[in-house]
């Protein structure tokens, strides 16, 4: 091919790029052009003055907004910066590498970027798959992802169309550093039964957990952070607690854990003698009389003086229903808590569960259980026991947390109400000091 041919070819592609670069990016076109056209017009002081007050003016609201600011420019940017730098740049080596893209008649079918969104240490990228592909062929594939856009990890996430997928990648573990306790909510109007803080999730945002209208199950081995799940609950409810709109009830058959604080639960017991059972036979009474007294009346429970929230926090769950020696308080504990996870949720009685061990024969009704934690784990089948069936296989790797304790204590996967896919959180590390400090708030109120 003659040199000046191959010239005006290579012309022709980079005046299409620039076509077609321009077309993308309108809001750089316009802005570029604007200040060409001042420079031109008016000389250069002028347009390096507006530029000036546009920088100082995004400075100010960084300074002062800094919340909207990262919302409304900080991310778009960064989010548009990745997209162009690492994603669309590595994209086609990634997937032929990958083996996601797909080669007929001698030409190539890529899947398509649609979208970027970042957080504090994530990168979600929307992605449309080829004609016949599916988000498991891609979960197939994730570690390749990771590894080519240089992530520590990456998740695949159905997204809420067919057709398309999430990536999410994660660039940064917010996770690897244990968390101080939260600070107790201001005020008891502070206080959402419905999104309780007791931690972050991976993308640095809060992990909200609900304890009206559901029931928790909390699952981890020895040294995995239960308690610190159980006692964050109980610190974003103290303010409720105060005011006499919740009460906490706690069961502790080890006498080591809930036995620490027991001064601040309003009913306790670690009587091996059948106190335990007593108290969950207490909760079912008062949960038949509310049945009684709300049945055609409404539908809804709201939270009062007079009928308060009830949390039943049991530790070791496990030896209530398979390990206590007495095979008749087996059954009583089997029944009052069988009872109370079906019928307890409208009247306004929650019962908060941990446990080492979640097969079936050692809890029969973790079914009944909307709300399951699963920290760390000793097997990988326990994953699926716990979250349901393809959890891990969507990413729930809870055998994987590591078990040292500064390092994977209080880490744990949890499947939210809007999201099918489980989300890995990290519940902030209530101390010995803190629960004393706990005890004394609810004193010194009382006094």
């Amino acid at each position: 091919m003659p040199p000046a041919l191959v010239l005006l070819v290579n012309l022709v592609r980079a005046l299409v790029r620039l076509v077609v670069f321009l077309a993308r990016h309108p809001l750089v076109t316009v802005v570029a052009g604007g200040v060409a056209w001042l420079v031109y017009a008016v000389g250069w002081q002028l347009p390096v003055f507006a530029l000036g007050l546009v920088a100082l003016g995004l400075g100010c609201w960084a300074g002062y907004w800094r919340a909207s600011f990262v919302r409304l420019v900080a991310r778009p940017v960064r989010a548009r910066f990745r997209h162009v730098t690492v994603y669309r740049r590595n994209w086609r080596p990634v997937m032929v590498m990958s083996g996601l893209a797909f080669y007929r008649n001698a030409r190539e079918y890529l899947p398509a970027i649609k979208r970027v969104a970042v957080t504090a240490t994530t990168d979600r990228v929307l992605v449309k798959m080829l004609s016949g592909q599916a988000p498991g062929i891609w979960r197939d594939h994730a570690e390749n992802l990771a590894h080519g856009f240089g992530a520590a990890l990456c998740r695949v996430r159905t997204a809420d169309r067919p057709g398309f997928v999430w990536l999410e990648l994660v660039r940064r573990d917010a996770l690897a550093v244990p968390l101080p306790a939260l600070p107790v909510p201001a005020s008891e109007d502070a206080v959402g039964l419905a999104a309780l803080p007791v931690g972050v999730r991976e993308d640095s945002s809060p992990w909200l957990l609900r304890l009206l209208g559901t029931h928790v199950l909390i699952a981890g081995a020895t040294g995995a952070g239960k308690g610190s799940i159980l006692w964050g609950l109980v610190r974003a409810l103290l303010p409720a607690m105060r005011a006499g709109l919740v009460e906490v009830w706690g069961i502790d058959p080890k006498r080591m854990e809930l036995a620490f604080g027991r001064g601040i639960f309003n009913r306790y017991s670690d009587d091996a003698g059948g106190g335990m059972v007593e108290l969950l036979e207490a909760a079912v009474s008062e949960m038949h009389k509310r049945a009684a007294r709300f049945g055609g009346v409404t539908r809804t429970f709201l939270a009062t003086i007079a009928d308060p929230f009830i949390v039943v926090m049991v530790d070791e769950l496990a030896f209530l229903t398979a390990y206590c020696p007495d095979r008749d308080l087996r059954k009583r504990a089997d029944a009052a808590l069988a009872t109370l996870t079906s019928q307890g949720r409208s009247v306004g009685i929650c019962v908060v569960g941990a446990l080492q061990d979640p097969r079936k024969d050692v809890i029969n009704i973790r079914n009944l259980f909307p709300t399951r934690i699963a920290l760390r784990l000793d097997e990988a089948d326990q994953v699926d026991m716990v979250l349901g069936d393809g959890a891990r296989d969507r990413g729930a790797l809870a055998d994987e947390i590591s078990p040292i304790s500064h390092i994977g204590a209080g880490v744990a996967y949890v499947r939210l109400e809007d999201s099918p896919d489980p989300v890995r959180v990290r519940a902030g590390f209530v101390s010995d000091g803190d629960i004393a400090a706990m005890g004394a708030y609810l004193t010194a109120e009382a006094a």
